[in-house]
Order: structure tokens, then sequence, then C-alpha cells
């Protein structure tokens, strides 16, 4: 039988965004769509990941102290590749699981972007990966 393999596992309806767009953007999606990790594509091709956690990086070290407003004005004026993580680290869909989940331990990351020779084919988490160590089917509805 082997071990599972990412493609297993992976959430192949990735939500991604293009790296002009604003961070205005991405909050948005990420409170509408409930997901956590975005990978930013040029052309088809995978340039970064932006994460919750970019955002509220970006957020606190520029607005500590000002309100709703001007914090939604600061995020509609910031492009995408200012704050992403670029390159992204990525995983192939043939690598076995506990390979994702040690890139994913080592890199201090919440989620993997799922390449296949340079096309975008799913994304892996950090709830995909503890779904699958708990012996939870994959929630990919």
């Amino acid at each position: 039988m082997g071990e599972t393999r990412v493609r297993d596992i992976m959430n192949q309806k990735v939500v991604t965004i293009s790296a002009g767009e604003r961070l205005s953007t991405v909050e948005d999606i990420m409170t509408l769509g409930r997901v956590r990790h975005m990978p930013v594509v040029s052309s088809g091709k995978l340039e970064g990941v932006v994460s919750e956690r970019d955002l509220l990086r970006a957020s606190l070290s520029n607005l500590s102290g000002y309100g709703s407003e001007e914090r939604r004005a600061f995020l509609s004026a910031v492009e995408i590749s200012r704050v992403m993580t670029a390159p992204p680290i990525i995983v192939h869909p043939e690598a076995t699981v506990s390979e994702a989940a040690l890139a994913m331990s080592e890199a201090k990351i919440g989620c993997l972007p799922v390449v296949n020779g340079e096309i975008l084919v799913g994304i892996v988490t950090e709830t995909d990966l503890l779904r699958h160590y708990a012996g939870v089917p994959p929630d990919h509805d």
C-alpha cells in the first residue's frame, strides 16, 4: 500500500490571488471564504503565498493606534507582492505526507502549495495534515 501521498490529502479547490491585488482584497476573501493561506499567482505561475499572519504583521507594524478606517485605507494601498512570502516553499503531489509535515514543521509555515512542474495543482495545510494523522477523511466538499 505504501505511505499516503500529498495528492491524497491536498485540497484541489485553491483560492488564488494575483500579486498586484491589494491587501484589503486578501482580507475580504480570507474573511468571507474562511481561508488562512492564499497562493499568489501571475500568468498562472506561482509567485508566492500570502497568509493571515502576513496580513496581521503588515497591519500591526504600520497601524498601531489607528482606527478601522485608517487601517482599511492602508490595506487598500498595499500590494500583496510587498508582504507575501516569496519564493514559496512548495511540495510535489507525489511527496509523502510525512515529507510535507516535516517541511512545514522545519519552515514553521501553515501550508504548502502543491506544484506539478510549474502548475499549481492544490494546497496542503496544517489542518489537512492533522486530519490525516487523526484518521479523519479529507474535508474537501
